[in-house]
C-alpha cells in the first residue's frame, strides 16, 4: 500500500515573493500569512500558496512546450474576473486556445492561469 499524503501547499518560484503573494491574495481572497523579500505565503486556513524567490526564473513562452504547470480558477463571471485581474497586474496573452469559455491570463511574473466559468 502507498502512503497517502495530504496536500499542504504549492510553492511558486518568482522574483518578488511579497508582490506575487499580494496579487494572489487578492485573486483568491486569502490572507498574506507571511511575507519577506525571499519568501511569502498566503492561505485561507485550508489551502496555502507559497512564493519563493528565484531570480534566475524566466517565464515560459506561451504557447510553448516549456510551460510546466498552470492554475485553473473558477469564477461566477469570467469577463468581470478577467477585468479585475488585469487591473491587479495580470496580462492577457494574445493566444487563447479553444472555445471552452475560459480565458488564459499571466500573473505579474508570467505564470499562466486559466479563468474558468463555474459549472451549471
Amino acid at each position: 500500500m502507498t502512503t497517502t499524503a495530504k496536500f499542504l501547499a504549492i510553492t511558486i518560484d518568482c522574483a518578488e515573493p511579497k508582490k506575487l503573494a499580494e496579487f494572489y491574495a487578492a485573486v483568491f481572497g486569502y490572507e498574506v500569512q507571511y511575507a519577506e523579500d525571499t519568501y511569502a505565503g498566503i492561505g485561507d486556513g485550508t489551502m496555502s500558496i507559497y512564493f519563493q524567490q528565484n531570480l534566475d526564473r524566466k517565464p515560459a513562452a506561451w504557447p510553448g512546450a516549456d510551460k510546466q504547470f498552470h492554475l485553473d480558477v473558477r469564477v461566477p463571471d469570467v469577463d468581470v474576473a478577467v477585468q479585475d485581474y488585469l487591473e491587479l497586474g495580470a496580462t492577457k496573452p494574445g493566444f487563447q486556445p479553444g472555445e471552452g469559455g475560459w480565458v488564459v491570463l499571466a500573473d505579474p511574473e508570467g505564470h499562466l492561469f486559466c479563468v474558468c466559468p463555474t459549472r451549471d
